[in-house]
């Protein structure tokens, strides 16, 4: 007989028919009642056993096991299920130590212990339902691309330029570590390296997906982006999944306009077809929660949240208002914040999430932003001071998109990549695109992992990826 998953078997009325399920066994009670789980849904199939199972077999129906069901789907008279699985035969798949098995009901694991254990995090409820929301938003991503004609771009992974100036890139090499080839003055020569050239894992895709914008007018990358920045905080990785759409003929306000749809297309999704595990996970922040002060704990519950965000506009300011809104607030006049506030500095996140969660209570999308604390791509406004750049502040996390008009005049970007010391010779196939046929066009990046973040409500980034890269780790 065919498995049958539970999600189905729980999502229809239907009774007295046979099915095979398999799964993990989540809790075992009165040598009768199993709940079991195969990943498809949040919630267990209870499968009744007769008293009189062989003792050979219930003795290895354990908290972690696998075993196969082969039975008839009846009503159910206990509360909080309309089914059950009356069991005709169980075979054991996997046998579960239970001395030794992490995951028990009774002892319940934090999540900075689940981290140590991601391989096995996945069978937990919170996490199970952390990754169907992530599957779901992913899903949503392609769908609202293709939806709208955009072409999938695979930009490269291994690249020779920095995207962003930041210089905290990965270096892929196969030069021996030990006596790497080297120049007269002493340099690394890297000539001898497998590229010809020093090359480093991506920043962003956002560069290569221009070029593709000049051909096809609208396309996006999905993939993996890398920075070696030594920041151990709940909200960095060193390996992350972006998001960059690059549209030609848009300005910043086509791409304002777009990146909030997108936003609330993608939430709107997980919302439509993951309701169950979002329902799951706003009572678990309920009861986080609970132990924080009143004046810590979210006006909103994650529910009302995504709602909210589905329901509004967002609120669209420029930096120099957001400045000014610092500045007079009443946490800047009492010090509470602990970086300064001033017209030039980067918002630090205090900042964004004050104008979010304090301010306006809603997503604010912050323009033209001073040149200086932007990159080299963004187009010059006329005021000589400012650039066409956008950020979208979301509450809980603070920037959640950051993208741009992007600089398409040759003279103005070759002058201000010499102010930035970018060597243009080195760039000449991005500036090729500003010789041939340049047009005004924009784009932005949105983090993956924070978009997660703020749907499932949970607070650390290194719980909505499988597998987190952080300093001073990289297991599994």
């Amino acid at each position: 007989m065919a498995r049958t998953k539970i999600k189905d078997i729980l999502l229809s009325d239907k009774t007295d028919y046979t099915v095979n399920v398999k799964g993990w066994v989540r809790s075992f009670r009165n040598n009768q009642f199993i709940a079991l789980n195969d990943g498809s849904t949040i919630n267990n199939v209870q499968v009744v056993i007769t008293l009189d199972t062989d003792e050979a077999i219930t003795k290895r129906i354990t908290t972690g096991a696998s075993i196969s069901v082969d039975g008839t789907v009846i009503a159910s008279l206990g509360k909080g299920q309309k089914v059950e699985i009356k069991a005709d035969n169980i075979t054991i798949l996997g046998d579960c130590d239970t001395d030794k098995f992490p995951l028990q009901l009774k002892n319940r694991p934090s999540l900075e212990y689940l981290r140590e254990i991601a391989h096995l995090r996945f069978r937990t409820s919170t996490f199970g339902a952390i990754f169907r929301v992530r599957h779901s938003l992913a899903f949503a991503v392609h769908q609202f691309f293709n939806d709208r004609g955009f072409v999938y771009l695979h930009t490269p992974i291994i690249t020779a330029s920095d995207a962003e100036g930041a210089g905290e890139m990965f270096r892929v090499s196969t030069l021996p570590t030990e006596n790497p080839p080297r120049n007269e003055d002493g340099s690394i020569d890297y000539k001898e390296d497998f590229f010809g050239r020093c090359t480093n894992l991506t920043v962003s895709g956002q560069l290569e997906a221009e070029l593709g914008a000049m051909a096809f007018s609208e396309v996006y990358t999905f993939g993996p982006t890398f920075r070696a920045e030594n920041s151990n905080t709940a909200r960095h990785l060193a390996e992350f999944w972006m998001i960059e759409p690059e549209v030609a003929f848009n300005d910043i306000t086509d791409n304002m306009d777009l990146a909030e749809d997108f936003i609330r297309y993608i939430i709107g999704y997980a919302m439509q077809h993951n309701r169950e595990d979002l329902e799951f996970l706003a009572q678990r922040l309920v009861d986080e929660e609970k132990q924080k002060p009143m004046n810590e704990r979210s006006e909103l519950g994650l529910i009302e949240k995504l709602e909210f965000v589905l329901n509004n506009k967002f609120e669209r300011i420029t930096y120099t208002e957001a400045v000014d809104i610092l500045l007079n607030s009443p946490a800047n006049k009492k010090k509470k914040f602990q970086y300064e506030v001033k017209w030039g500095v980067d918002l630090q996140s205090e900042h964004e999430r004050y104008l979010v969660e304090k301010h306006f209570k809603k997503p604010v999308i912050v323009t033209d932003y001073p040149k200086d604390i932007k990159s080299f791509y963004m187009r010059q406004n006329d005021d000589g001071k400012t650039v066409a750049a956008m950020d979208i502040l979301a509450p809980g996390i603070g920037e959640i998109v950051g993208g741009s008009q992007r600089e398409e005049r040759l003279d103005k970007l070759e002058q201000r990549m010499k102010e930035m010391h970018i060597p243009a010779d080195e760039m000449y196939w991005y500036m090729d695109t500003r010789k041939f046929g340049t047009v005004p066009h924009a784009g932005f990046g949105l983090g993956f992992e924070r978009m997660v973040l703020f749907v499932t409500g949970m607070t650390n980034i290194r719980d909505v990826i499988p597998f987190p890269r952080t300093p001073k780790n990289a297991e599994f």
